[in-house]
């Protein structure tokens, strides 16, 4: 009988570079696990996240992974952690989130017969870069992907059409793909806004990484400031020195000098940001499904990114946000202006995109979506819609 009509026993294992990665992106997922019977586990590099992994009932083990250093003997020792965790819990299904550690899991994997979950959550700096470093890294990539994800036993999970039809071009399985856009946000918790009084603030939040458009927002609100606007900035993050696109503290230090910038590093109440913020920025290289954008529409704030993947899903021009070019500062500022001039739009906007978010990208969406596709794995060892070939999610529930 399935786990969606009755409570199913079973031990699923998450995979995660970093123990803030996962409460902050797969959270909703292991709890819709977890109320659909299985017992959590989460394996993780373990920083400052432990108590509130273990505070959920989920059963944490620490991974040595170390982001930025691809060294043999670091990678040797992640997937010799890896493998002792599995052989330890003797998992029904694992669940890896994310390029690094769908290479490294599904590697560990190589010799097991459970059956293994790649959730591709964005293919990030490696595909975004230009670097010779980069440049190799994707050669090697673009071999090993289709390989491992195209096993007997594995499964793969894409958040946006862009890296389904990447994934389709390097030969990926379409049978063995679906397309479940993100990990659900909790449109309960984070309710409409009204708007601040005072002066147009302008939010962005995210990682402090050129590939995220750091640069492209502070150019941008410099070209404003120039022209006589009275616009605020509010930054929410940190810089990632394990990221090679990270920018630098003394360059982040020089932003938040300046009149009009406040920079909050890293914020638990990502509400906060949204209260005091009347527009939500992020011109992003590529995104998997940008969790910033989406919180900040639950909220009800108007979007505006880059017309590039991901970003696309949430942010639809004229309707939730404006669209503008990659790298593009004058076209940022621009439709930051015409925002900020238009209460009207503002409003328009921010309404329609807290719309999409609980019709599209909902907590309980996308928790019944994984539940129900690892109920068909679990259950029937397949897709059991693979008719879809990868091009749209069969598992939503009916409203």
């Amino acid at each position: 009988m399935s786990f969606q009509d009755t409570k199913r026993q079973g031990r699923i294992l998450y995979v995660v570079n970093e123990d803030w990665a996962f409460l902050l992106n797969r959270l909703p997922m292991a709890r819709a696990a977890r109320n659909a019977g299985l017992e959590v586990h989460v394996a993780t590099n373990v920083s400052n996240g432990a108590a509130a992994i273990e505070a959920e009932g989920f059963v944490l083990h620490h991974i040595p992974f170390q982001r930025g250093q691809r060294t043999m003997p670091t990678a040797a020792a992640t997937l010799k952690a890896i493998r002792k965790v599995e052989h330890g819990i003797k998992p029904s299904i694992v669940h890896h989130s994310g390029v690094q550690c769908c290479v490294f899991g599904s590697l560990a994997a190589l010799d097991q017969t459970f059956p293994v979950v790649n959730a591709i959550t964005g293919l990030g700096y490696i595909f975004t870069s230009s670097s010779s470093r980069s440049r190799l890294l994707k050669r090697l990539l673009t071999r090993l992907l289709p390989w491992l994800l195209n096993r007997k036993c594995s499964y793969t999970i894409v958040q946006n059409p862009d890296d389904r039809e990447t994934l389709l071009a390097l030969g990926a399985n379409p049978d063995r793909m679906m397309l479940i856009p993100g990990s659900g946000v909790d449109d309960e918790l984070l309710q409409p806004l009204p708007e601040p009084e005072g002066r147009i603030t302008v939010g962005f939040a995210g990682r402090l990484l050129v590939d995220k458009g750091i640069r492209t927002v502070v150019r941008a609100y410099d070209l404003l400031r120039d022209q006589g606007h009275d616009i605020n900035l509010i930054i929410a993050g940190n810089p990632d020195p394990a990221n090679p696109s990270s920018v630098s503290r003394e360059e982040i230090d020089a932003w938040a000098a300046r009149p009009g910038i406040t920079w909050l590093g890293h914020i638990d109440d990502i509400v906060s940001l949204w209260r005091a913020s009347h527009i939500a920025v992020l011109p992003s290289y590529r995104e998997g499904l940008p969790g910033a954008l989406m919180e900040a529409a639950a909220c009800g704030r108007p979007l505006i990114a880059t017309d590039t993947p991901g970003c696309r899903e949430i942010v639809l021009t004229n309707q939730t946000g404006l669209l503008v070019p990659l790298e593009d500062s004058e076209a940022l500022a621009g439709a930051i202006l015409r925002l900020a001039e238009s209460p009207e739009l503002r409003a328009s906007y921010g309404a329609a995109a807290r719309r999409r978010v609980s019709e599209r990208f909902s907590a309980r969406i996308i928790g019944h979506a994984i539940t129900r596709l690892y109920d068909d794995i679990l259950t029937h060892g397949e897709i059991l819609s693979a008719t879809s070939n990868g091009r749209e999610n069969p598992y939503r529930p009916s409203h």
